[in-house]
């Protein structure tokens, strides 16, 4: 059983039913056939964003955020790329911003991202795709 998997049935639990406690979830899971520990449960319920309210669990909405034109517009001060990697500069303070917004857009392109205070390491798989990446972001300015 994968975590994707096991996170998935939780959320179609909680939305079917009111599950007051991890004991309860994990009773409700062994039913499907998926065993999980306390510990995973915790894990699970921290990485869903789930809160426990008075009718049970419930998944919090995460805010959007600003979307990446106007993020990049007003933060983004400068693009290079080297090799599979694309470093992206920004106002002081304002990388983790832009990094948030970028990993919202989810682009395919994109391995990953990693943000300090003004600059931005952005992982292409390779260095045709870092240039493409580099090409998208440049539109912004």
């Amino acid at each position: 059983m994968n975590k994707s998997y096991r996170q998935g049935q939780i959320l179609k639990l909680i939305q079917g039913r009111s599950i007051l406690t991890q004991e309860q979830l994990a009773q409700e899971l062994e039913g499907l056939g998926i065993r999980a520990t306390q510990v995973t449960l915790s894990r699970d319920v921290r990485e869903l964003g789930l809160v426990k309210t008075a009718s049970g669990y419930r998944q919090v909405a995460v805010a959007a955020g600003p979307p990446l034109a106007t993020v990049a517009a007003e933060f983004l001060r400068d693009i290079r790329v080297a090799q599979n990697l694309v470093v992206l500069k920004t106002s002081p303070g304002n990388a983790n911003t832009l990094a948030a917004a970028l990993d919202r857009e989810e682009w395919p392109e994109v391995v990953g991202t990693l943000a300090g205070d003004d600059t931005i390491l952005v992982v292409a798989p390779d260095g045709r795709t870092s240039e493409a990446i580099r090409d998208k972001l440049l539109a912004f300015l």
